[in-house]
């Protein structure tokens, strides 16, 4: 994945590698526990149709990159840095994907503009994965961005100490490798995956697909095992560069196998299914917000202000101040005010009659207004403590045709294969499934060179 990622566990305030082009370095344990509850979203669908990334420039020649690259956030005092993987999706355009992830329109358009240089952004495909550095206070500022079109190859857009932006490309001679990871989840997945030596990127991209899937607090038992496979990129010396897909994930949970694998359509839009050939994804997410535990579930409870039993219509996910909020689904925002016990509270439009709101928010994302259109992922706010709140939380519901539903349950799933699609799949199985016989009792296959 990306060479010089790292990223910030806001649910422990604390940083966590994220993925490296080199050896990993141990996480402590406190990390690790904070990271096996991760559940990242997908990443944005792009519902901004202003911008087009077509209509950036393409140097006819390349561009250096600089040798040294200065960290920009030296300059930002009181500011920590944070990463996030955005996924591009169908329609979408990378300035689309930085706005819906609260980043200023001026730093996004620098970057795309850097980028452009390299790369042809409108080409993108759905699936491509793009990493973000920025720093979490208020503004949000920018700091790099990493684009990966095909294994070996790095372009990197970053802002320099003097506030300008540059780019550069990495482009290496490299050979494809397939490998085997597996192991016990004790502790939690994330952490027997950095066991297993999973790379942090790719352990977390993991955690972000099976987000749709899993509950990471209740699903998972210390007794369950996982088998990851996923591409590793060497150089002709061998020397490990980076890391290429995860093909395919296999989970043995307690009465249950969840079989998840990768898969590139005619189109060359990447996306995850289960062994039948079901998305993974889901038209709504099951948590709006990363590196959170709920604190409270939806039904009777004794109020903890108000001291007496009443319904709770939503879930409570307890996190730190400031952490993101996303929209659970695409969908208009209704409206984004102050409402008195709520507090700061954004409220969303779907499809079918669902609304969507999201309370005790200490702001509202930059591009939260009524009337606007958000994508499944956007940040539409951050996490606080706001109207009548006992701490730092987001308080979550769904309401269906004017009647509070249980969050948790409202995650329909959406498309599955048929046809040249589901037979392009099945082939793509038995593949893989060969290739892994092929491994024997190692964990490293040859591939290909390129």
């Amino acid at each position: 994945m990306s060479s010089r990622v790292s990223t910030l566990i806001l649910a422990a305030a604390i940083l966590l590698p994220w993925s490296t082009l080199n050896t990993p370095s141990p996480l402590r344990e406190n990390e690790m526990e904070a990271a096996a509850i991760i559940g990242l979203p997908p990443g944005a669908a792009v519902m901004d149709e202003t911008a087009h990334s077509g209509d950036v420039p393409v140097a006819s020649g390349p561009v250096p990159a600089d040798e040294e690259v200065p960290n920009a956030a030296d300059d930002l005092p009181n500011q920590i840095t944070a990463e996030r993987m955005l996924v591009m999706r169908r329609g979408g355009t990378l300035a689309g994907l930085l706005d819906d992830a609260d980043i200023e329109k001026p730093d996004a358009f620098a970057a795309v503009e850097q980028l452009g240089r390299y790369v042809r952004l409108d080409q993108l495909r759905p699936g491509n994965e793009i990493s973000i550095r920025f720093t979490t206070g208020q503004p949000t500022v920018l700091l790099e961005v990493e684009i990966e079109p095909e294994p070996g190859r790095l372009i990197r857009a970053f802002r320099k100490e003097s506030g300008d932006w540059t780019a550069g490309e990495t482009l290496v001679p490299r050979d494809r490798y397939l490998v085997r990871a597996e192991g016990d989840v004790d502790g939690g997945l994330f952490p027997a995956m950095i066991r297993s030596d999973v790379p942090p990127g790719i352990a977390m991209s993991i955690i972000r697909i099976l987000g749709h899937q899993l509950d990471f607090q209740r699903d998972l038992m210390p007794e369950d095992r996982f088998k990851i496979l996923y591409e590793r990129v060497r150089a002709d010396d061998g020397e490990i560069l980076g890391h290429g897909q995860t093909l395919r994930v296999t989970l043995h949970l307690s009465g249950r196998k969840l079989d998840i694998w990768s898969h590139t359509n005619r189109l060359g839009e990447t996306d995850w299914y289960d062994d039948q050939g079901r998305s993974l994804r889901r038209s709504f997410l099951r948590t709006p917000l990363d590196g959170a535990r709920v604190s409270s579930g939806f039904g009777s409870r004794r109020h903890p202000i108000l001291g007496y039993n009443r319904m709770h219509a939503g879930i409570d996910f307890a996190a730190p101040t400031g952490t993101p909020v996303f929209a659970a689904a695409a969908g208009v925002v209704i409206s984004a005010r102050n409402e008195g016990g709520y507090g700061l509270i954004v409220r969303i439009r779907h499809a079918n009659g669902v609304e969507t709101r999201y309370a005790h928010l200490s702001r509202f994302g930059h591009n939260v207004s009524p009337g606007r259109r958000v994508a499944q992922g956007s940040v539409i706010g951050h996490v606080g403590s706001t109207g009548m709140s006992t701490g730092p939380h987001l308080h979550y519901e769904v309401v269906a045709n004017g009647r509070a539903v249980d969050p948790s349950l409202h995650v329909q799933p959406s498309v599955r294969l048929a046809g040249s699609e589901l037979s392009a799949f099945r082939n793509r199985q038995r593949h893989l499934e060969a290739l892994v016989a092929m491994l024997a009792t190692n964990n490293e296959l040859a591939l290909a060179s390129d």
